[in-house]
């Protein structure tokens, strides 16, 4: 229940209008087909942007802390 409880006291804070605003910007550039032009482009030159950002993003502390952290937890070798 302590995340539930985090949500419930602390959510509004972390989504907020303008977040909201910006979601539905998103899911209007997904209805519209602009999300699935850029990505067929996206995959037409070999990737570029996709490649760069998961390469930045897999090199950011909070996934060297992940990987560190699910070493320590013996019970997901179980899976």
């Amino acid at each position: 229940d302590t995340a539930e409880y985090g949500d419930l006291i602390s959510g509004r804070r972390v989504v907020t209008d303008e977040t909201r605003a910006e979601m539905k910007r998103i899911l209007a550039d997904i209805q519209n087909g602009k999300f699935a032009k850029e990505w067929l482009s996206e995959n037409k030159v070999g990737r570029p942007v996709y490649t760069a950002i998961k390469r930045r993003d897999s090199e950011h502390l909070i996934e060297t802390v992940g990987a560190k952290l699910r070493g320590m937890m013996s019970w997901l070798d179980d899976k």
